[in-house]
């Protein structure tokens, strides 16, 4: 398989789509944890603007049952560095 792209939880994909020691790549484009809902705003067929829209994401950031149990699977893994950078990332998420 090759230049593929992948959206969606980084960890699900690795691990159901992809071999071990095969990743060129990985890019995460992180949240900014603004706390603010952001919305696609939608124009006319004729291109006026419209006051239709629809939500697209939350910015928001949330420790969970989801990722304590990604970040118990890196501590078990005996892989030290992402440990530790994943520790101090809960840490200023308010975990």
């Amino acid at each position: 398989m090759t230049n593929r792209l992948f959206f969606g939880d980084n960890l699900h994909v690795l691990r159901e789509h992809i071999a071990d020691e095969s990743v060129d790549l990985v890019y995460l484009d992180a949240p900014f944890n603004s706390n603010a809902n952001y919305n696609i705003l939608f124009k006319s067929p004729e291109g006026a603007d419209s006051d239709a829209q629809i939500e697209a994401f939350k910015d928001t950031r949330h420790w969970n049952d989801n990722a304590e149990a990604a970040f118990n699977d890196v501590m078990r893994s005996g892989n030290s560095d992402p440990f530790e950078l994943l520790g101090t990332i809960s840490d200023c998420a308010g975990r």
